[in-house]
């Protein structure tokens, strides 16, 4: 079996015992001062090594260090000419066949593989990008993706809370539960850099951020399948990729000044309680218009999935003549309404009764 031998470049600055000590933790960046701009810190080799050697690989690997005067950012992924390395760009996709007949492309479920390597250091960037961004509060409280001690549950928890509070209440709660096409693949560059720069990105760290998504392809591995160009979408497989959805993102709930929206990743719920019918789809109609405005060049709304929904009490949708709502798409169209639907992989009925779905959910 081939051996791999991985040279690591060592400062001579970095003693033994530093490298003991600075292994135990992956460093993270510190607190910066307000008018300071995000910049990477340097990572430790030690800290490098100690991931390579946990990586699970088929092939052995040996790791090598080279005492050398090399700088951090040379082994930062040439971060100091803000270039990424080319060769960490191209994604193999793996076919993985899901069911049914495997003659069908549609049954199959793509997986992208990246070089090790890079996804070693993207670690260390998401590390201190994230700690950034934590900081400085930046990150949006409604969205529960990707975010520390957050997850589906949480997400159902506030929406659900919020619906029984509405009920509580005497109201009734409209939803519009909106389905992003392809989100994390249509991601445009240029939005992106420009919300990285208006998030404190500094020049210099916009640059490299600019080589990372950009130059990228991908290639099926299977039989003798050429590379073809990614020009858009955060890279899959990637450890940065979710972070940077989540920046995209991160703005929407900005637009709905008079609904709540909560997120988890591009899953997005947009909800407001009223009184009575009129109200709330008043109000719901000027939240979706507002929102594919913002949408316009950004994402794509799938409208064919994208269903709204009526919650409150048995007794205050018995009253209601019409039990749906009305809310119409840019191009007049009326979004579908639902009886009931699975959201984070829980069903929800117009009462929240938690209860089996109902064997006609769509009216």
């Amino acid at each position: 079996m081939p051996l791999i031998t991985i040279t690591l470049d060592v400062p001579k600055s970095e003693t033994h015992s530093e490298r003991q000590h600075t292994s135990q933790i992956l460093p993270t960046v510190q607190k910066p001062c307000i008018k300071e701009k995000f910049s990477f810190r340097p990572v430790p080799v030690s800290a490098i090594t100690k991931l390579l050697c946990n990586q699970k690989m088929k092939t052995p690997v040996r790791i090598r260090p080279n005492p050398s005067n090399a700088s951090e950012n040379q082994r930062r992924g040439n971060c100091k000419t803000c270039r990424n390395p080319n060769l960490w760009k191209t994604a193999r996709v793996v076919p993985i066949h899901k069911s049914g007949d495997n003659t069908l492309v549609s049954n199959y479920r793509p997986i992208s593989l990246l070089p090790v390597m890079s996804k070693i250091l993207e670690k260390f960037d998401y590390t201190q990008l994230r700690d950034y961004y934590q900081y400085w509060n930046y990150l949006t409280p409604d969205q529960s993706g990707f975010c520390p001690n957050h997850s589906t549950t949480t997400a159902l928890l506030k929406v659900s809370n919020d619906i029984q509070a509405g009920m509580e209440q005497g109201n009734i709660t409209g939803a519009i539960f909106l389905d992003f096409a392809k989100a994390f693949d249509t991601v445009d560059h240029g939005i992106l850099l420009q919300k990285l720069k208006n998030s404190g990105i500094g020049d210099r760290i916009l640059t490299w951020f600019q080589s990372y998504v950009s130059d990228r392809s991908q290639y099926v591995s299977i039989f003798d399948s050429t590379s073809l160009p990614v020009t858009c979408g955060v890279p899959q497989a990637s450890i940065l990729g979710p972070l940077l959805f989540t920046i995209f993102i991160n703005d929407l709930p900005n637009v709905c000044k008079a609904s709540t929206v909560h997120m988890y990743a591009d899953n997005t719920v947009i909800y407001t309680s009223k009184p009575d019918l009129p109200q709330l789809e008043a109000v719901l109609q000027d939240q979706f218009t507002e929102v594919e405005k913002w949408i316009k060049d950004k994402l794509c709304v799938n409208a064919d999935k994208t269903v709204t929904m009526l919650f409150g009490t048995a007794p205050k949708l018995h009253k209601l003549q019409t039990p749906h709502l009305c809310v119409r798409t840019r191009s007049n169209d009326i979004l579908t309404t639902a009886t009931s639907l699975k959201y984070l992989g829980m069903w929800l009925d117009p009462n929240l009764s938690f209860g089996p779905p109902h064997r006609k959910p769509l009216i």
